[in-house]
């Protein structure tokens, strides 16, 4: 099957006429201060090695012209402030590249301290954040193996991350993945993986994320800034981009998977506001006969757009929104005699839905102040059904559940740049929750289903939160702040102090160290669990909280190569557990139907090392090779230390890619991308088999819970692209495929009827992507 989709992928390749004819491009982009969001005007932008350059006007602006396809790194310069170099910067045929620079002002003058230009790739857009957090670039997205235009799954080949290869749940340092918050535009949203949910809590399958629309973005793994609230793990901090306001790009792309369409630009000629738009629909339908057996029924779509708006004198307007649909339709086998699990034998469906739309507002109150306010309105929903055939094909309802989330959102925050040494930024963010709440699960006879949860009503989860930078030297960075969140439901509350400090050793070396206390609320279905005597038995649950400790080291070896170490442990407290037993949270992996009494006091530890040794795209190849050594444990209700289910010890990744430029005028580009990854196993208990095979089905002995551990998974994935540039146009064909070696993911154990016995449930995940796509 690889080898017939890597021959057909060649042949259409070579199959393309070439041009002969060099095309060029436009780079465009704005230049800001990167405390205060000013406009810096008549900075110095040069394309190094070339004779092309610009000044940027007096709001920020500037224009490369006639710049012929390939990599470049741009420099920029103006007096005052830091150097910065954009490293290999891509330009193709069928886009305009728009760039949007960020620079730091100096704190002392030249003469006191040499400057040189600031070209870390490891800095996240976020400022304020002094350590585990790390940029996300689009184009590497769309670049890596295994990344499959999905920032997501990008973000598992960065170190302090395990995942699985079957979906998106994102382990961070041994972290339930439920406890990572995702961001857009400023404002939580809910998990926007499609199939959110189903199989583990905190993943799915793909993201809504295209990278088409996104802009690049933060990942933060521990030690988040004081902005950051209702979050445990970590932060997927993620932007849209502006459409292009000087002419109209559009791009559409077919595959195995699907299609992809996006369009985007001025909403008139002339104007500044532009539009930019997202769509995608896959039924899988292509890649069925390789995909698990109950894929077949699978299909989903998702929509993102974003318009903007800016004004003369009452700021800049931007209308956003993201939104998925997924459905997914299980069919019992129609002959007895096939049944061998419980999955052949059920009939199951299952409808999912996912949104957010907020307004976005952003005005300059003076040269160094700017007040941005967001009004955002988020969703989501699911609604399944699951039923069981006896022997003579009598349906018998097993699980219900329909649940509904409306989120209304205000946000808004003040940036006050009051020198180069101090910035400051004071917020809140005010949640109305809206909930109407219905889950069933079959009685011990089968004979009906029970309400676990029946509800609806609502509750405010509120914030407010300080933060500042502050650069006493050019030196040294301090990053403190403060976070404040309020429970109406219950009236819990959390007081969470953050602080980071950063310390320039030299030039090429940094040493680093960030606090911060962080907590999160449970799943709200949680909350509204009722006993027999229908009374509310979790209503009282308070935040689950962390104390973060990390300390860095920075040292880039070259001017092209990056090492990076860091050190962590995290204490987590308030854990719900239920009492005299082994049972916590911390190990939920995706039992919506949990119906249990909890209190607040499990605990939990992770400490580990992070390292990270990376050689930026030079000289047409790039790799990255990551090394993650941790431990990850809890105390359950019975005050007992143990692993964690995602106690998985170790996790390495390596990838590399080459670039070659070809054709006759060196305008087309061939590229080859591969990534291994090699990490520990889950924890699990082991199975009682004499009473699993009696009862038929699995049941653990809780003596030994999460006492056996997975062996480790080996998973690798490679993707080829070639890109065919023309005039006004480019031309893609990629092939990207998710695990290439197949490797089986654990999913846990399961009873066989036909060997009457108890087996490891595991599923192949195989995804190979050949898909053509246009640019013009």
């Amino acid at each position: 099957m690889i080898r017939t989709i890597f021959s057909s992928f060649l042949l259409i390749i070579f199959s393309i006429q070439i041009s002969a004819q060099q095309p060029t491009q436009t780079i465009r982009g704005t230049v800001t201060d990167n405390a205060s969001s000013v406009a810096i005007p008549y900075a110095s932008i040069r394309i190094q090695n070339t004779g092309i350059g610009s000044i940027s006007d007096s709001v920020g602006n500037f224009t490369l012209n006639n710049v012929k396809v390939g990599r470049y790194n741009i420099e920029v310069t103006t007096v005052g402030y830091e150097p910065v170099v954009l490293k290999e910067i891509q330009v193709t045929s069928g886009k305009e590249v728009f760039l949007n620079i960020q620079m730091k002002e100096q704190v002392t003058s030249l003469s006191e301290i040499t400057v040189k230009p600031n070209v870390n790739k490891e800095q996240p857009i976020n400022t304020m954040a002094t350590v585990s957090a790390k940029m996300l670039s689009v184009e590497e997205a769309q670049r890596y193996a295994g990344g499959f235009d999905d920032l997501a799954r990008l973000v598992s080949a960065f170190a302090g991350v395990s995942s699985n290869v079957g979906n998106n749940a994102i382990v961070v340092r041994g972290n339930n993945p439920q406890s990572l918050q995702w961001k857009m535009e400023g404002i939580e949203i809910s998990n926007p993986n499609h199939f959110a949910d189903m199989s583990v809590f905190g993943g799915g399958g793909l993201t809504a994320l295209s990278a088409q629309l996104l802009a690049n973005s933060d990942f933060m793994s521990g030690a988040m800034p004081a902005e950051y609230g209702n979050a445990l793990s970590g932060v997927f901090d993620i932007y849209m981009r502006n459409g292009n306001n000087q002419k109209y790009e559009h791009t559409f792309q077919i595959g195995l998977i699907g299609i992809d369409a996006a369009s985007e630009g001025p909403f008139k000629k002339g104007g500044k506001s532009s539009y930019l738009f997202n769509y995608r629909y896959s039924t899988l339908a292509l890649i069925t006969p390789i995909m698990p057996d109950n894929a077949q029924g699978t299909k989903y779509q998702d929509l993102s757009f974003k318009l903007n708006f800016p004004t003369k004198k009452a700021g800049v307007f931007s209308l956003w929104g993201i939104g998925l649909s997924d459905f997914s339709d299980v069919e019992a086998i129609n002959n007895i005699n096939e049944w061998k699990y419980d999955d052949d034998r059920e009939n199951m469906t299952a409808k999912q839905y996912m949104g957010a739309t907020g307004l976005s507002h952003k005005i300059f109150l003076n040269n160094r102040q700017y007040l941005k306010s967001t009004l955002a309105t988020t969703v989501n929903g699911i609604k399944t059904y699951e039923e069981k055939l006896d022997s003579s094909f009598v349906s018998f309802p097993q699980k219900e559940m329909n649940n509904k989330y409306y989120n209304v959102v205000l946000s808004s925050y003040i940036n006050t740049k009051f020198s180069a040494k101090h910035t400051n930024r004071i917020g809140f963010v005010y949640t109305q929750m809206f909930y109407d709440l219905l889950l069933k699960k079959a009685n011990q006879n089968g004979a009906s289903l029970q309400p676990i949860v029946d509800s609806n009503g609502n509750s405010a989860l509120i914030s407010a939160y300080t933060s500042s930078i502050i650069n006493p030297t050019n030196r040294i960075v301090i990053n403190a702040g403060i976070n404040t969140e309020f429970f109406t439901l219950n009236n819990h509350y959390s007081i969470e102090p953050r602080v980071g400090i950063k310390y320039q050793l030299a030039s090429k070396q940094s040493l680093s160290f960030a606090y911060g206390l962080h907590s999160r609320l449970e799943r709200l279905n949680y909350y509204f669990i009722k006993n027999n005597q229908n009374e509310l038995i979790n209503n009282d649950l308070n935040f689950t909280k962390a104390h973060h400790f990390v300390i860095g080291y920075d040292l880039s070896t070259s001017e092209f190569t990056h090492l990076k170490i860091e050190t962590y442990y995290q204490h987590l407290y308030s854990v719900p557990v239920i009492p005299d037993s082994s049972f916590s949270m911390i190990n939920q992996l995706n039992d919506w139907y949990f119906n249990d009494k909890l209190e607040n006091s499990g605990k939990g530890r992770n400490y580990g090392v992070d390292i990270t040794f990376e050689k930026y795209l030079s000289q047409g190849y790039y790799y990255m090779a990551t090394a993650s050594l941790f431990n990850s444990q809890y105390v359950g209700g019975d005050n007992v230390w143990r692993s964690t289910k995602y106690n998985r010890n170790f996790a390495f990744n390596f990838l590399i890619g080459k670039e070659w430029q070809i054709g006759k005028r060196k305008q087309n580009v061939l590229g080859l991308n591969a990534r291994a990854n090699y990490q520990g196993g889950d924890h699990y208990s082991p199975i009682n088999t004499a009473l699993s095979i009696q009862k038929q089905y699995p049941i653990f002995d809780e003596t030994q819970t999460y006492s056996k551990q997975i062996s480790p998974a080996f998973s690798s994935h490679f993707t080829a692209t070639y890109k065919i540039n023309k005039k006004k146009l480019a031309h893609e064909f990629s092939l990207k495929i998710i695990n290439l070696n197949q490797y089986a993911d654990f999913l846990g154990f399961k009873y066989d009827y036909q060997n009457k016995t108890i087996v490891e449930d595991r599923e192949v995940l195989f995804f190979p992507n050949l898909s053509y796509k246009i640019e013009f």
